[in-house]
């Protein structure tokens, strides 16, 4: 259920190895996840009902860079628990509400939307939810097929997890080949002295076509690996406008910015897949600086500062190894990106190498990722993380 390699390897091997032994020890405790059955439903009649889920995922971070003072630094992480919890009025509506706990002592809702879901071609969404854009956002961290949010790369503008307010407007046409949607929503900026302080909303809108099987999500959401299920071949172009949408009331931006993003996974020796994935994205900020997330003490989920002009790739290549070793299997994931700031020629660069342990697709797997960014004029980084990923 959803709502969604460098020669620095040798000055963090052993971490590397503390960190392996600590997977492994997970990997043994979830031997018996893998017969995790999907949450409860209560049924109230023939069309009403009342479904729960859980998500969790938890990590171990050694940081080059990590600490206050610029020193390393190791810390053991609790990133995310989320509930699930679906309610169904009739075949066509119903109600979708999502909490998130982000580790930091508090709990926020993650989504809260109406569904009016009469056919596969025309569907309502109203409420708090994830605005049509990118694969990677569409994922959400728990469908990835790395570890770590591509966050250098993906950065549509959002209130807290990629979500915002607003009305989505969404189909499967063509036997459920195509997906389109498209929505309008708050957007960003929407505060006293800021550029979009008058009420201009952010228009959002995503198409995509699968050329092979169908990829088999709710709504318009996506995953980044089926893990063999099905032979994928996938291209998507999404793009988000809003007017006045970035900057001060003073010096104002139209904010409007696209990407084209593909996935291809083709099933091989029996068990096995390959999986190739790509995207593209162009941001513009008409020339204009945005305001700090701060601004005018904004809290940090307003949706209020921080956006980039400038263009940014991501690749990503992945192999499910078919020979299961003991309740799983291995699949190795290399992901490269890179961001070029063009109004500072400021450029980001990430490279993460992941190992996953895959014991029940999404809903069970074990994840070692080693991480090495740079971005010019600040040097660069490290990281190990091990991770844990649980849904039920």
């Amino acid at each position: 259920m959803r709502i969604l390699a460098t020669a620095a390897c040798g000055r963090v091997s052993g971490i590397v190895r503390n960190i392996l032994g600590a997977g492994a020890c997970a990997a043994a405790l979830l031997g018996a996840a893998g017969a995790a059955q999907a949450g409860p439903t209560l049924k109230f009649g023939d069309d009403e009902s009342l479904s729960f889920g859980l998500g969790m995922r938890t990590s171990a971070t050694w940081d080059e860079h990590g600490a206050s003072d610029g020193s390393s630094n190791y810390t053991a992480n609790l990133d995310s628990v989320r509930l699930y919890v679906n309610g169904q009025v009739t075949k066509w509506l119903g109600a979708t509400f999502n909490t998130e706990w982000n580790g930091k002592g508090s709990i926020q809702v993650l989504d809260g939307f109406a569904r009016f879901e009469p056919t596969d071609g025309f569907n309502i969404w109203v409420g708090h939810l994830l605005p049509p854009s990118d694969r990677s956002n569409l994922d959400g961290p728990y469908y990835l097929s790395s570890w770590n949010y591509p966050g250098v790369v993906s950065q549509y503008p959002a209130r807290f997890a990629g979500r915002d307010d607003g009305v989505t407007v969404w189909g499967k046409l063509f036997a459920r080949k195509l997906t389109y949607a498209v929505g309008v929503f708050r957007g960003h900026d929407h505060i006293a002295g800021a550029a979009a302080h008058s009420g201009e909303p952010l228009v959002a809108g995503r198409v995509a076509f699968n050329f092979w099987d169908v990829e088999d999500n709710p709504g318009y959401f996506e995953s980044s690996t089926y893990y063999g299920a099905a032979n994928i071949l996938t291209l998507a172009f999404a793009g988000m406008y809003q007017k006045n949408g970035v900057g001060t009331a003073a010096v104002r931006g139209n904010y409007a910015s696209w990407n084209v993003d593909g996935l291809m996974e083709h099933k091989v020796f029996d068990g096995g897949a390959v999986t190739l994935e790509g995207a593209y994205y162009h941001y513009s900020t008409g020339g204009v600086f945005d305001v700090s997330p701060s601004f005018n003490n904004a809290d940090p989920n307003d949706n209020v500062g921080g956006l980039t002009q400038g263009n940014a790739f991501l690749i990503s290549g992945g192999f499910l190894f078919p020979q299961p070793v003991g309740p799983g299997k291995f699949q190795p994931v290399v992901r490269y990106q890179e961001f070029h700031a063009t109004l500072t020629d400021r450029k980001t660069r990430q490279i993460d190498a992941s190992l996953n342990y895959i014991l029940k697709g999404h809903s069970a797997r074990v994840s070692l990722d080693y991480a090495h960014s740079e971005t010019t004029g600040s040097g660069d980084d490290d990281r190990v993380t091990a991770g844990l990923q649980l849904q039920f």
